[in-house]
This record gives structure tokens, C-alpha cells and sequence, in this order.
């Protein structure tokens, strides 16, 4: 098993602040595993709650009841099936010496935000598992995270076959019992091929009028599409980051599938050969590596851009953080050079630097404010 050390840190300092944490993060990402490594790291007594399993949901028939005598760690899994619990958290949290903690499991249904803002506010923080980084594993599996992508039964699995079949079999689960059961009504078939068809503008800025007419319908049922599957972490939209310049700037986000191998498994490629001959190869690099950028640099999404304008200049990722704005230009080529696109961001956008992230062996500085980072050094060369 791939210990995930960083994150139980945070969970740690997260719970010792806050009267409830709430972990989450797509399905299947891990978080119940995560959970219980961090019940084995405490000292405390931790009782488990599994909200899709009828025992537990009987025992939850009078939460206050059940919840109030126990002591040290609470989780509560599958959250978003009993929304109706968070006023019971409300009232537990504000005890006198807060005799519990309580680890809330869930899968980012808009129910589960909505209810939890409304009656946790100021007692709840919120903590996303993402998928295997390459923080996480060894710099020899790089390529191999990159194939099959993040989710943890992918990355493992013992053939790239095996892979490709449990990612298809995910893409089923999650369309026909996942959605409906996070209150999500869009027909599961039409959510498949809107999710195929958005797997091929991925890392390109949203064109929703375009995808509206390819998909027959309106612009605001492909925007709702898109939200939702958001909102379940399956897709990054990056925000335009916009300056005070004489220049027509690019004001619509740009789409990315977040997880690389649920992208190969919807265009469908299965080997390492396959993905090197397929036209969206760069594209599949650029939002791998964009993932793993913010990862590592340790920001969040709302401080996370990207930069363009209709003349063509582009920075494929800006990151605004303490103050600095960095930018980060992502080339799959083993030989990086200066464009004028970045020549223009350094003036435009006054950044601090620009990282060109490529898939050479080396790093090494290309201008007074322009390097060249080596996707195998990310983690050491871009802090």
C-alpha cells in the first residue's frame, strides 16, 4: 500500500483546529482507506460510521442519541446520503472541552456543501484527496501514473488491461448508481457522451456554444453538464487571469479532465504505445503535469489561472500565492526554448519567473527570469 503521509499530516493539524474536517474528493480516490490509516495513527478511540451500510444507518436512527456519548474520533462516510445529520454536528461541536472530533467522508454533492456551510459555519474546514501524485511515487513510475492516471485501484492494478477494464467499469458506476444517488438528475447515457465529447477539447479554453451544437442543446444545459461534473472532482476548470492591459484577453475558463487515465480510458487508449501516437498526447501531458503543479506547489484551486489573448500569447498556468505571481508554460519537448508568448506575460503580467516545464533530463535557466524545469525534478525544482 502507498502510504500517503502528506495528507495525514494535514488531516492531523486540520482536526486539532476544528471541531469537524471534512475529507473529500471523487470516489474511489481513497479516502476511506486515508480515514482508517489516520484511526491507526491516533491514540484516541475512533468509532466508524459506513452511511451506505443499513447497520450503521439504524444505529444513526436517533444521531444525537448514538452520537452524543462517544469520545475521541467520529467518521462518518458517505456523508452526503444522510445530509440531515449536519445540525446534529452543529450542536455536538459547540460542547464545552469537545469530547469528540468528527472526520466527515464525502463525495462532493452539491447537497453536502450546501448543507454544511449552512450549519457549520466557522466549525467545519474542508480538505480534498486528490489521486495518486508524483510526490507519491517512484520517479520510475512517472510515465506509468501518467497512462493509467491517479485513482488508486488504477495505478496499482497488475496490467495496463486490467487498468483499462476497472477505469471503464468506474466510468460506469459512477454515471448510473453515483450521480443519482448525489442528487443528480442528468440522465447517466447523456452525461457518457457529453464527458467523451469534452475528453477531446480537453485543455482547451470552453467554447459552450460549440459543444451546444455538437450536442444539440442549449448553452446552459452543456454549462450545467460541466459543473457537475465538477463539483464531483472529475473536471478542472481554470479560471482566465486578467490584467489591466490594452490587449483583448481570453474571459473563458480552460477545461481540463483532472484525472489522466479516466482521459485515456474515454479516448480510448490503453498502452503507453498508443498514448505516444495519439493527437491529444501534448494535451494529456500538459494537464497531467498542471495536476501535479498544484500539488506540489501546495496552493489552492481559486488561486490557480491561466493566461491568454486573442493575438495568441499564453501562459498555460499562473499561480497567484502570498503576494507573487509565477507563471508556468508546459512543453513536451526535450529541448525548451524562449517564446514570445512568454516575453509578452513577463511584461504584461509582471510574474516573478516562468517555469517551462519540459520532458528533458535537466534544468537549467534559460533567461534572468525564465528556467527550465525538468518534469522529473518538479518536486526539487519548483518550490
Amino acid at each position: 500500500m502507498i502510504k500517503r503521509s502528506a495528507h495525514l499530516r494535514e488531516l492531523n493539524r486540520l482536526l486539532s483546529h476544528n471541531p469537524v474536517v471534512a475529507l473529500l474528493g471523487a470516489r474511489q480516490v481513497g479516502k476511506t482507506t486515508l480515514a482508517r490509516e489516520l484511526a491507526r495513527s491516533r491514540k484516541t478511540l475512533t468509532h466508524f460510521f459506513d452511511l451506505e451500510s443499513t447497520a450503521d444507518l439504524s444505529r444513526l436512527a436517533d444521531p444525537l442519541l448514538a452520537l452524543s456519548p462517544l469520545r475521541g474520533l467520529v467518521v462518518l462516510d458517505e456523508v452526503q446520503r444522510r445530509p440531515d445529520l449536519f445540525p446534529t454536528l452543529r450542536v455536538l461541536s459547540d460542547r464545552p472541552r469537545r469530547p469528540a472530533r468528527f472526520l466527515v467522508l464525502g463525495s462532493a454533492s452539491p447537497e453536502l456543501l450546501r448543507q454544511s456551510s449552512e450549519t457549520l459555519a466557522g466549525r467545519i474546514a474542508y480538505y480534498e484527496l486528490p489521486g495518486f501524485r508524483l510526490s507519491e511515487v517512484a520517479e520510475s513510475k512517472a510515465d506509468l501514473l501518467w497512462l493509467r492516471g491517479g485513482f488508486p485501484r488504477s495505478f496499482t492494478s497488475r496490467s495496463h488491461r486490467q487498468s483499462y477494464e476497472w477505469r471503464g467499469f468506474f466510468i460506469r458506476d459512477f454515471l448510473e448508481r453515483d450521480m443519482p444517488r448525489l442528487g443528480i438528475r442528468i440522465p447517466g447515457a447523456t452525461l457518457e457522451r457529453f464527458w467523451s465529447m469534452l475528453a477531446h477539447y480537453h485543455a482547451q479554453v470552453w467554447n459552450g456554444s460549440e459543444l451546444a451544437r455538437a450536442f444539440g442543446v442549449s448553452q446552459h444545459a452543456v454549462r450545467r453538464y460541466l459543473d457537475t461534473l465538477e463539483a464531483t472532482f472529475m473536471v478542472r476548470s481554470l479560471k482566465p487571469w486578467s490584467a489591466n492591459i490594452g490587449k483583448r484577453q481570453v474571459k473563458s475558463p480552460k477545461i481540463y479532465i483532472r484525472d489522466s487515465g479516466i482521459l485515456h480510458r474515454l479516448l480510448s487508449v490503453s498502452t503507453h504505445a498508443e498514448l505516444e501516437r495519439h493527437p491529444k498526447v501534448g494535451a494529456s501531458w500538459e494537464g497531467f503535469i498542471v495536476e501535479n503543479l498544484i500539488q506540489t506547489l501546495g496552493v489552492e484551486d481559486r488561486q490557480c489561472y491561466f493566461w491568454a489573448t486573442h493575438s495568441g500569447a499564453e501562459i498555460d498556468l499562473v499561480v497567484h500565492n502570498g503576494g507573487r505571481l509565477r507563471g508556468f508554460e508546459i512543453k513536451r519537448t526535450t529541448a525548451p526554448v524562449i517564446t514570445r508568448s512568454m516575453r509578452s506575460a513577463l511584461r504584461d503580467l509582471k510574474l516573478d519567473r516562468i517555469d517551462v516545464i519540459h520532458a528533458g533530463a535537466e534544468s537549467f535557466a534559460l533567461d534572468k527570469r525564465i528556467r527550465a524545469v525538468s518534469a522529473g525534478r518538479l518536486l526539487r525544482d519548483v518550490r
